[in-house]
């Protein structure tokens, strides 16, 4: 009995897949916006200098360090958004290295695209400071004596080592 009612379910969803494909476009893309969750996505790099430090900031609203970076904006490419961020919370540019890990958390809805980065000269190290009201701090710390991390920075760092390591396993963490 429950051969013919899963071929049945089976037929059903084809139609139904059919019918689904002669809806246009624009009209299937507003349905699924409408019913499938929503997330925010964003940008965030994990900068690094020769000697190896690595750099973090402190926001105003958070008491734990993370990593610089924020919202892309709409029909932003996420490397873009990457630069923007850095750029606008810290004042330097990054030359952004190998492709970034993805991280997506689905408790907040959150995908973070990371990058690993480094300042695009010497001079950019040591012009690193807060420029936007959000951060109230900026620092280098070694890799083996890093702050109190906020989750989505440790994440990130996780999703980067497992990338780099070969794992490639993005996802959720």
């Amino acid at each position: 009995m429950a051969r013919p009612r899963l071929r049945l379910r089976a037929r059903m969803h084809r139609a139904l897949l059919r019918v689904w494909a002669l809806v246009p476009m624009g009209v299937r893309r507003v349905v699924v916006r409408a019913i499938a969750p929503s997330y925010t996505v964003g940008a965030l790099c994990v900068i690094e200098r020769p000697d190896g430090q690595l750099l973090f900031v402190r926001s105003a609203y958070r008491d734990d360090w993370g990593l610089p970076g924020g919202l892309l904006d709409r029909g932003e490419e996420p490397a873009d958004g990457a630069r923007r961020e850095v750029f606008e919370e810290i004042g330097i540019a990054v030359d952004l290295l190998d492709p970034p890990a993805v991280v997506v958390d689905p408790d907040p809805q959150r995908v973070d695209v990371v990058f690993r980065a480094r300042p695009v000269s010497l001079t950019e190290v040591a012009r690193v400071q807060a420029r936007s009201a959000e951060i109230v701090e900026v620092a280098w710390f070694a890799p083996d004596a890093l702050p109190q991390l906020q989750t989505e920075a440790a994440e990130a760092m996780v999703a980067l080592a497992r990338q780099r390591a070969g794992g490639a396993r993005t996802g959720t963490l």
